[in-house]
């Protein structure tokens, strides 16, 4: 089942089984099962499609494998799983008894339980099955039972297919949500539970055994996702990231950005991943599975473009997102070239202070405080034109060398603060340590404002890196980089160029409008080539570009300095990222 990301219209699709100490009653929190279930179903050629990419064929002995259906709600999987099954049974002249262990699907909801079952004993005795054998087959392959919280056998199936449920975790009653967490390490912050059927479906894994889910995409490049990646990093392998935000997968229009992610137990390899556009239909599925099984690049489709990468995204850190050929350029940046944050090169990337009460810390004219309690300060605003226009703001500084000051030492800057005290001190901050109620959320640290560093806005449509000599103390935001080797002009044009902009739009969760959030962890993805190597001419060129905020110039020369062939980022300009 699939469920909209629109909160309103999320159903809670779990409920309580004999869950020892939990006393909330099903008819609280379970919905009627004749009645609207906010229930989902893939279509049938998506599901064709899913099992022919992990394999689950007819021409292979499916009697002997075991197949898991984690979420089987009327039988949008189950059905061709089981017609499958049968014909593989007829091919390899097994009786259907030989296949009683062979699927195993589980459902929450006793009507969608009594669907399925109903459907497939149709299909057994279609097949020649009698009654007796296929209520016997049918009840044998799907339960009612909660996935997450039954006791599965250890690495006992071969395939984990489905279209797990997408629900909130606070949308469940919290003895059930609590019961999750303590069953499932990766469901952690404001997680999804589909995020539990990955891990446990993957935890069900045979060695090279495949795990393919039709789902949200989001766990791959959020905060409540990271312990997913990391599982998946450290122990398994992306075969294939398909992703169909625009696809007519369901039977109902959803909003959810599925995908189709193939993940297997054993060694990452290489993984194809495609993106595929409204137009993608069941023929389309049949090149990329020829494309799979043949090799090669499947091009002049208008339905969906795709890339074959040489290995994946590694680590809890966000994945990626982006047309295929964005894909594939980060990743040859990222095997080439080091971080912009390096210690090698003493490149440090930082946000400015935060005060918790700027109304009280920000001053456009100056309190009557001792003079060295007052530090220039550079806000968003100040750099809109792409150089420094100071607006005369200063930081009513409470820090020196990295320490709050004695206000005996400084009564001035005591009354100032005083006469806001009963504010300052209600903040969260200030409660947690109530002897330094007058401190700002931040240090200052001392030597900041006098290194040369470059600026950036946190939300912006295009990076925006403005270069500060030396004069101003940054505020929270504004992001900065400071460096002990870069030439910061030069530092600064790449920083300009559609590359930056590739990296933090792959990397960044997009605002409304497209804009983006220039924010630390995202400036640190960017990769940079090695200044040393780089001509004086190139050199030059860029420090220009900078110069003269020409972003197409700045781009051309990075492009030389990446030793990138001009047309490069065109794929990149044609999927939507904000480049130029």
């Amino acid at each position: 089942m699939y469920f909209e990301d629109d909160q309103s219209q999320r159903v809670n699709h779990v409920r309580q089984l004999a869950i020892p100490g939990v006393p909330i009653p099903m008819e609280e929190w379970v919905p009627d099962p004749e009645g609207e279930h906010g229930e989902v179903f893939t279509r049938r050629w998506i599901v064709e499609f899913i099992l022919d990419l992990i394999g689950y064929e007819p021409g292979e002995d499916l009697a002997s494998k075991v197949i898991v259906e984690p979420s089987c709600g009327c039988g949008a999987f189950m059905l061709p799983i089981v017609e499958r099954l049968i014909e593989s049974c007829r091919r390899h002249d097994r009786p259907l008894d030989d296949a009683v262990g062979a699927i195993r699907g589980f459902d929450l909801l006793e009507h969608n339980v009594e669907v399925t079952r109903k459907a497939v004993m149709s299909k057994l005795m279609a097949a020649g099955e009698t009654l007796g054998g296929a209520e016997h087959l049918s009840n044998a392959w799907v339960t009612t039972r909660d996935f997450l919280l039954t006791p599965h056998p250890e690495r006992s199936a071969d395939f984990v297919v489905g279209n797990p449920p997408y629900i909130r975790l606070e949308d469940i009653p919290k003895a059930i949500s609590d019961a999750y967490r303590a069953e499932c390490t990766t469901m952690r912050g404001r997680a999804d539970i589909y995020v539990g059927f990955y891990e446990k479906g993957l935890e069900l894994l045979r060695p090279e055994g495949r795990l393919a889910f039709i789902c949200a995409d989001r766990w791959m490049r959020n905060q409540y996702g990271a312990r997913l990646r990391q599982l998946v990093s450290d122990s398994y392998a992306v075969d294939f990231v398909i992703a169909m935000h625009d696809v007519d997968a369901f039977e109902e229009e959803v909003s959810a950005y599925p995908a189709i992610t193939v993940l297997r137990n054993g060694e990452q390899q290489g993984t194809r991943v495609v993106e595929a556009h409204s137009s993608f239909d069941a023929p389309a599925g049949e090149r990329i599975l020829r494309w799979a099984s043949d090799g090669g690049v499947p091009h002049g489709c208008s339905s969906f473009e795709a890339v074959d990468l040489p290995g994946w995204f590694a680590g809890p850190g966000l994945w990626p997102s982006g047309s295929p050929h964005h894909l594939e350029l980060i990743a040859e940046l990222e095997h080439k070239f080091p971080p912009l944050e390096d210690p090698r090169t003493g490149t440090r990337v930082g946000i400015g202070v935060a005060s918790g009460c700027d109304d009280i810390f920000i001053a456009a004219d100056p309190p009557d405080v001792e003079p060295d309690r007052l530090l220039p300060l550079v806000m968003a605003g100040d750099i809109r034109d792409g150089t420094v226009e100071w607006a005369g703001r200063h930081l009513v500084n409470p820090w020196m060398d990295g320490q709050l000051v004695d206000l005996d030492n400084y009564p001035r800057l005591a009354a100032y603060y005083r006469t806001h005290e009963a504010r300052l001190r209600g903040r969260h901050v200030a409660g947690k340590q109530p002897h330094a109620w007058y401190r700002t959320i931040d240090r200052v640290s001392p030597a900041l404002r006098s290194q040369p560093k470059l600026l950036l806005p946190d939300i912006k449509a295009a990076a925006h890196p403005v270069l500060d000599t030396g004069a101003y103390y940054p505020h929270h935001n504004l992001y900065y980089v400071v460096s002990d080797t870069w030439d910061l002009e030069v530092l600064g044009a790449i920083l300009l160029s559609d590359i930056a902009n590739l990296f933090v739009g792959a990397y960044c969760v997009k605002m409304r409008g497209g804009t983006y959030r220039f924010q630390a962890q995202y400036l640190r993805k960017i990769r940079v080539p090695d200044q040393a190597t780089m001509s004086p001419a190139h050199r030059a060129a860029l420090r220009t570009a900078f110069r003269t905020r020409d972003v197409a110039a700045a781009t051309r020369a990075s492009l030389d300095a990446y030793e990138l062939p001009p047309d490069v980022l065109g794929a990149a300009r044609s999927s939507g990222i904000h480049v130029g």
